[in-house]
């Protein structure tokens, strides 16, 4: 049975579900409460250029409407989820009902918690220091979800490593592209936009082989002990290439990195070697499974570094919205 949740509580429940990542910090979403129902719909509006089939966005909206079923979850709130229950508009993405849950577990509790504390670290990382266990937890995790989840061996990092500089390499002279990147990483991006302090210099992107070439800051080079990146890398590959699957790809990547900021782990989403065929392909020649949507890298971060700030994010008067009804 549905239920009516305060309008402060859902308007809390929407701030925390507007800190999962979005491609390029784009955040590609709009909330709309309609009596009891809250609606999710991809924002145009905010899509990055070189998305223009929305892929990304949908990922992104997936995160967001898992994040979304995390933070009710500690709250006593359970959500009941209509995907694209509209279709006359592809961009109602899905409508969300309120049911009061039995009680709260620490586990929802704790990943709740993860919510709040994840951010994208594109420093180096330190290898998983038990990666069998971990495995478990994730299979757990992901279990009952529609997409594939398989995290890489060791010896296969060289692959992802090879499809990453092939994917820079195709991009070289892509003057649009270039000029995307530059837009979203500049200093004046007040709410949208990955600002410097999340980037990397030259000589730490030296030390991570898996990773999109973002323009490069000039900060004091930082995790020297750390040497080489030796994260673990899990990818993430959609049942079939229809918007709902890709959807769920974005729902499964929420529940993968809430898991691995749960475990005390640093993560970092890469979606560039899914951005074309060639580099799709020496993916999913890895896991067997031909459509990738998104790899995260995974690993430890030193237990004392200086965290960043977290990254901007749009007003809530900018992404949720009271309509009448």
């Amino acid at each position: 049975m549905k239920t009516a949740v305060a309008l402060g509580e859902i308007e809390d429940a929407v701030h925390s579900a507007c800190r999962a990542p979005s491609f390029h910090n784009s955040q590609p979403w709009t909330w709309v409460l309609e009596s009891t129902t809250l609606r999710l719909f991809l924002d145009p509006d905010q899509l990055v250029d070189t998305d223009s089939a929305g892929r990304q966005a949908l990922l992104s909206c997936g995160a967001a409407l898992d994040h979304l079923r995390v933070v009710m979850a500690a709250r006593g709130w359970e959500i009941l989820v209509d995907r694209f229950p509209n279709p006359n508009n592809r961009h109602h993405l899905a409508d969300i009902e309120f049911r009061q849950s039995a009680g709260i577990t620490t586990a929802q509790r704790r990943d709740a918690d993860a919510v709040a504390r994840r951010r994208s670290d594109r420093l180096p990382y330190g290898p998983v220091e038990n990666l069998a266990a971990f495995e478990t937890l994730l299979r757990l995790t992901v279990e009952d979800r529609p997409a594939y989840v398989d995290l890489l061996a060791p010896q296969q990092r060289d692959k992802v490593a090879e499809a990453s500089h092939l994917a820079e390499a195709l991009r070289m002279y892509d003057t649009e592209y270039h000029a995307e990147l530059a837009w979203w990483t500049a200093p004046f991006g007040a709410t949208t936009g990955i600002p410097h302090s999340a980037l990397v210099s030259a000589a730490e992107s030296d030390r991570v082989e898996t990773g999109r070439t973002f323009p490069v800051t000039h900060t004091r080079e930082r995790r020297r002990h750390t040497g080489d990146d030796q994260a673990a890398i899990v990818v993430i590959s959609a049942f079939d290439d229809t918007p709902r699957s890709i959807l769920a790809c974005g729902e499964t990547l929420s529940a993968v990195l809430i898991e691995a900021t749960a475990a005390g782990l640093a993560s970092c989403t890469l979606t560039h070697v899914t951005e074309h065929p060639a580099t799709r392909g020496i993916i999913s020649a890895l896991t067997g499974h031909p459509l990738p949507q998104v790899l995260v890298r995974i690993g430890v971060a030193p237990e004392f570094d200086d965290v960043p700030p977290p990254t901007p994010r749009r007003p809530l008067s900018d992404v949720f919205h009271v309509r009448a009804g």
